[in-house]
């Protein structure tokens, strides 16, 4: 097997994964230059080394764009360096964590139940019972006669409890929509260094195919000229 030595290692590697430093994006090549200040265009190095200086650029461009990079922005690295997909498994797994408890579970049904139509249908015929037996029924003598004192005050103790039991399930389900903006966001970021890896990569292949198309068209030329030679060494004998 055929190897080659890389410039920046000097490591023994197969010269299928050789790139060499002419085929490199000015950037990138701007930034070896940076830690290998020997490494020249006629240089050479692995798919690998270059694999690692595109993180490092994308990391400059981001620092360079935010200042500082934020825990989101470096999973968002991270994954692009692992090859990893950015899942919902973080959102299901808080979301689960959220949803454990009993408390958590009953304030989701007490709020989902309290603003529905089924809850202000059966509170309206419970209130319309309530004053028809105490006014009607019982001739205003009942257990609760006009103004209805026991009922605000069941009234007041619902709304009193109701209301925080409420608050409570909103606040997880603000958790929720933060969680899936963080992850909206850092899908979208890594879509964009990946376009970006995406164009080198393709400026790199271009430039590969240009300097194969020279090479091919160079021994085309070498060619012609020999059987020119051929010819003309025929004709002259």
């Amino acid at each position: 097997m055929e190897t080659f030595k890389s410039t920046l290692s000097g490591q023994e590697l197969p010269k299928s994964e050789m790139i060499p430093a002419a085929q490199i994006r000015e950037s990138i090549f701007k930034l070896i230059k940076i830690e290998h200040p020997n490494f020249t265009r006629k240089s050479c190095l692995s798919v690998s080394e270059l694999n690692h200086y595109r993180q490092r650029y994308l990391e400059t461009y981001l620092i360079h764009e935010a200042g500082e990079l934020s825990q989101l922005e470096k999973d968002v690295l991270t994954s692009i360096e692992n090859q990893e997909l950015i899942t919902a498994g973080t959102i299901s797994d808080k979301e689960e964590s959220t949803t454990n408890s009993f408390g958590q579970q009953l304030a989701d049904k007490v709020a989902s139940f309290g603003g529905s139509w089924t809850f202000i249908i059966l509170f309206s015929i419970i209130i319309g019972v309530w004053i028809t037996i105490n006014i009607i029924l019982l001739a205003n003598k009942g257990f609760d006669p006009y103004p209805f004192i026991l009922l605000n005050l069941i009234l007041s103790c619902l709304a009193a409890l109701q209301a925080p039991v409420i608050m409570m399930s909103q606040n997880r389900q603000e958790e929720k929509d933060r969680e899936r903006a963080k992850q909206d966001y850092m899908i979208n970021l890594k879509a964009e260094l990946e376009i970006r890896t995406l164009h080198e990569k393709l400026d790199h292949l271009i430039i590969h195919q240009q300097q194969e198309l020279l090479n091919i068209q160079q021994m085309q030329v070498e060619m012609m000229e020999d059987i020119m030679k051929q010819i003309n060494t025929v004709k002259k004998q």
